[in-house]
C-alpha cells in the first residue's frame, strides 16, 4: 500500500453548481484515501460554499476575481502557497493543467478522457482515479452528497415548517414538491405552460408545492396556473441544501431540468425528476429511472460535446422555430407520473449530515 498524500490540491474552475457537486465523490474519496492529509480545494462562488464546513476538506480557495486569466492566477497562488503531492483538476482551459504539471506533483489534469456517451459525468471521474490508483473500488459506487451541520439541517425544517404544514391530524398530507423552473440556459428551459399545467396538477392531487423561484422571471410557475406555490426563503446554497434536505426527510420530490439546484437536492437527498433535453441523460442525468429525456432522437445532439451542438449557445433549435424541441417533447403526464412514483414508493428520507 502507498502511503497517503499529505498535501491535495483539488481544482474545480468550470464554474457551475451542478459540475462541483458532480466532483464531491473525488473530494470525499480522497479524503478517506488519504486520512490525516490536508485537503484543499479551489472553486468558483457560489459553489464553493458547499464545501465551506465540510469535514472532508481543509481550505476553500477561490479566484479573486472574474477577469480575464482569474482562475489560472487562483492556480498559480495555490501551488506558491502550498506546494502538493498530488493534484486533480476537472478544468482544463487557461494553461492550468500544464502549471499543475511543473509543480513537480503527481497529477491528474484530464478527468474525461474519450467518455462514451452513456458513461455519467461523475461515474467518468470516479472510474479514472480508481484506474490511477488514488482511489478504492468501493468509493466508485459513492453519489455526490453535501454534508450540513446539525444547525443547518434544522434550519431547514424550520425553513420548511413555515410554509408547509408538517401533516393532517389523520396523517393524510401528500409530499412536497419543489418545482425548480429556472434552468440557467434557456436551451434546458422547460416550456413555461408545462411549468403551469404541472403545478395545477400536483395541486389538485394535494401536494404542497414550492419553488426557489426564478431569478430571471422566465419559466416561473405564476398565478395563472390556479395552484399556490410557496417559495423558499432565500438562503444560499447550503441553505437550500437544507430546505431539500428536509423536504427529503417529508418523503418529497424535486422536480427540475438539468441545473445545479436540481443536482443539490439529489446530493441532499431528495428523490429528483429531471427534465434534460440537450444533454443526455445517460450521461448528465442525475442516475435514477426518473431522469426523462426528451427527443431522444435528435439527430444534432452530441451527448460527449454538449457545447458544440447547434442549439447550445443560442437555445436556436434546428427542428422548432418555437424553441428547443427536446425539452417541448417532455410530455407534463410523464413528470407526473414519475413524482406519483416516488411518493407512493419512497419512505422519507434523511437528509446529509455532518459526518
Amino acid at each position: 500500500m502507498r502511503e497517503p498524500y499529505r498535501e491535495i490540491l483539488v481544482v474545480d474552475l468550470l464554474g457551475g453548481i451542478g459540475d462541483l457537486v458532480m466532483l464531491l465523490p473525488v473530494v470525499h474519496g480522497l479524503a478517506r484515501a488519504n486520512p490525516g492529509g490536508s485537503l484543499r480545494v479551489l472553486a468558483h462562488e457560489p459553489g464553493a460554499a458547499l464545501l465551506r464546513g465540510d469535514p472532508a476538506v481543509t481550505r476553500v480557495l477561490t479566484p479573486r476575481h472574474g477577469g480575464a486569466g482569474a482562475a489560472r492566477e487562483a492556480v498559480a497562488e495555490a501551488l506558491a502557497a502550498r506546494r502538493p503531492d498530488l493534484a486533480v483538476t476537472s478544468t482544463r482551459y487557461d494553461g492550468i493543467p500544464d502549471l499543475l504539471a511543473a509543480s513537480g506533483a503527481r497529477c491528474v489534469t484530464d478527468l474525461w478522457r474519450r467518455p462514451p456517451p452513456d458513461e455519467p459525468v461523475g461515474e467518468r471521474y470516479l472510474r479514472i482515479l480508481l484506474a490511477e490508483g488514488l482511489l478504492r473500488p468501493e468509493d466508485v459506487e459513492v453519489r455526490p452528497a453535501v454534508r450540513l451541520t446539525p444547525a443547518e439541517i434544522a434550519y431547514g425544517e424550520s425553513a420548511l415548517a413555515r410554509r408547509v404544514p408538517a401533516g393532517t391530524p389523520t396523517g393524510t398530507a401528500r409530499p412536497p414538491v419543489v418545482l425548480v423552473t429556472d434552468a440557467g440556459m434557456d436551451v434546458k428551459r422547460w416550456p413555461a405552460g408545462r411549468w403551469r399545467e404541472l403545478a395545477a396538477l400536483l395541486a389538485r392531487r394535494g401536494h404542497p408545492l414550492l419553488t426557489p423561484g426564478a431569478p430571471s422571471g422566465r419559466g416561473a410557475v405564476d398565478a395563472a396556473s390556479g395552484a399556490e406555490v410557496a417559495v423558499l426563503p432565500r438562503c444560499g446554497l447550503r441553505g437550500l441544501a437544507a430546505c431539500f434536505a428536509a423536504v427529503a426527510r417529508r418523503g418529497g420530490v424535486v422536480v427540475g431540468g438539468d441545473t445545479g439546484p436540481l443536482r443539490l437536492a439529489a446530493a441532499a437527498g431528495a428523490a429528483t425528476v429531471g427534465l434534460f433535453g440537450p444533454t443526455w441523460a445517460g450521461r448528465y442525468g442525475i442516475g435514477s429511472r426518473d431522469d426523462l429525456q426528451g427527443l431522444p432522437g435528435c439527430p444534432h445532439r452530441r451527448p460527449a460535446a454538449i457545447t458544440e451542438q447547434p442549439c447550445w449557445w443560442t437555445a436556436c433549435c434546428p427542428l422548432s422555430p418555437a424553441g428547443p424541441a427536446c425539452m417541448a417533447d417532455i410530455p407534463v403526464a410523464s413528470v407526473v407520473r414519475a413524482v406519483t412514483r416516488l411518493c407512493a414508493g419512497s419512505p422519507a428520507r434523511h437528509p446529509a449530515g455532518d459526518g
